[in-house]
């Protein structure tokens, strides 16, 4: 720790540390923070899409989930099949609630989360950049503020290609096609 060597000099009385929310921590309250830290899922990134089938109405929503945790990587996928959505965009907003309650359930609170997806609407929306006039999108946006403010979660939006975004597409057809999915794994050094 950085901290370690201004201490060694002998030039430094006490060092405190200040996080994103303003709240101060001295170095003993810091170190036992990170080590409960690394026991708890971290460095979150997660990616959601969602699908739609103008035909049958049906969405089909998918979710990876990236984190470390106790030194390890992990990934999480999961998809589900909807019923009664009523556009891709609404699809999209299932998405990242289903993310949401994901991220729940793998015990994210109090950290920072990035969120990745090729929807721009829906990420312009949530980050306040792009004002939102549906109110069946405006109700999904309501549920997902309210859940990211529940587990304190805070949220770093970052549009990406819908190339960029090919696992939770991935995931997001197969549930349109019924195929239901659920995995995590320990990811390597190469995976």
């Amino acid at each position: 720790m950085l901290a370690d060597n201004f201490e060694k000099t002998g030039r430094t009385k006490a060092l405190d540390f200040i996080d994103r929310n303003g709240i101060s921590w001295s170095k003993k309250e810091l170190q036992k923070l990170l080590k409960e830290i690394e026991s708890e899922p971290h460095d979150v990134v997660a990616y959601f899409d969602g699908g739609f089938d103008h035909e049958t109405t049906q969405g089909g929503v998918g979710a990876v989930i990236y984190y470390k945790q106790n030194d390890h990587r992990y990934r999480l996928r999961a998809n589900r099949q909807l019923g009664e959505i009523r556009s891709n965009n609404e699809a999209e907003y299932a998405a990242f609630w289903f993310v949401m309650q994901m991220l729940e359930e793998l015990g994210v609170r109090h950290l920072p989360v990035t969120f990745r997806g090729d929807s721009h609407v829906v990420l312009k929306q949530l980050s306040g950049d792009w004002p939102c006039f549906e109110e069946d999108h405006n109700a999904w946006l309501d549920r997902i503020e309210a859940k990211m403010r529940d587990l304190d979660i805070q949220p770093t939006y970052e549009p990406i290609s819908r190339k960029q975004n090919k696992e939770a597409d991935s995931l997001a057809r197969q549930a349109l096609d019924g195929q239901l999915i659920t995995s995590q794994m320990e990811l390597t050094e190469k995976g």
